[in-house]
């Protein structure tokens, strides 16, 4: 019949239209992979930066490529969530030479930090409504500065709900957790401090006031050198 005998031509004429559609598409379907490609190449070069098998010996190390690292690790964590809108993170990034460190430990340090901000803000962002968090957005400021005396600082600093002065000499304490069970293990702050004051010479202090959220201060020799 007549429809059957143009059934080959309209299944031809089907095949070009969808030809001319793919055609349209490919440069961005190819734009697409290069974004895909190029984003699973940065979290790779990211994971090989924050696990960074540290040698016996420290070596002098980009501290800012540390810090972006982990901040693309927890980028995850910081996206929208059902409590609340992105997390902003601010970057000022000083003029800081390389310091001689374990910067696979330190990123640890980084991790075990911003974590907790995290966390902070998500529990701070349930009681919260949607008004108050649009006038009052999440944030994260990051700041790094080189001192006089020759020690790099890293600020960490957060708008949540910060910690309470009788908790406060108590969070560098071994266990001590202030999450509900099964949710933090206590032993987060406790490492960091090890970490920085102990293998790296430095110092970890943590400033805070209820209400006006929490910065954690890292001080770091750019040497190896015994404060």
């Amino acid at each position: 019949s007549a429809l059957c005998s143009s059934l080959p031509e309209m299944q031809a004429h089907a095949e070009t239209i969808n030809l001319k559609f793919i055609t349209a598409d490919l440069p961005k379907m190819m734009d697409s992979m290069k974004v895909a490609i190029e984003r699973i190449r940065n979290i790779s070069t990211s994971l090989r930066t924050f696990s960074r098998s540290d040698a016996e010996q420290k070596i002098a190390c980009n501290i800012h490529e540390g810090i972006d690292s982990t901040l693309l690790i927890l980028k995850y964590r910081l996206k929208s969530n059902e409590y609340r809108p992105d997390i902003q993170v601010i970057t000022e990034y000083g003029a800081i030479p390389p310091v001689k460190c374990f910067l696979g430990q330190l990123n640890q340090v980084f991790m075990n930090i911003l974590a907790n901000s995290i966390d902070a803000l998500d529990e701070l962002s349930q009681k919260q409504t949607l008004a108050e968090l649009q006038a009052h957005p999440k944030k994260i400021k990051i700041t790094t500065l080189l001192t006089e005396s020759k020690q790099v600082v890293i600020q960490i600093q957060d708008n949540g709900p910060g910690i309470p002065k009788d908790l406060q000499s108590q969070i560098f304490d071994h266990l001590f957790t202030t999450k509900e069970v099964g949710k933090g293990t206590g032993l987060g702050l406790s490492i960091s401090r090890q970490i920085v004051e102990e293998t790296h010479n430095g110092r970890l202090i943590c400033s805070s006031e209820a209400g006006q959220g929490t910065k954690f201060i890292i001080q770091l020799p750019i040497e190896d050198n015994p404060v």
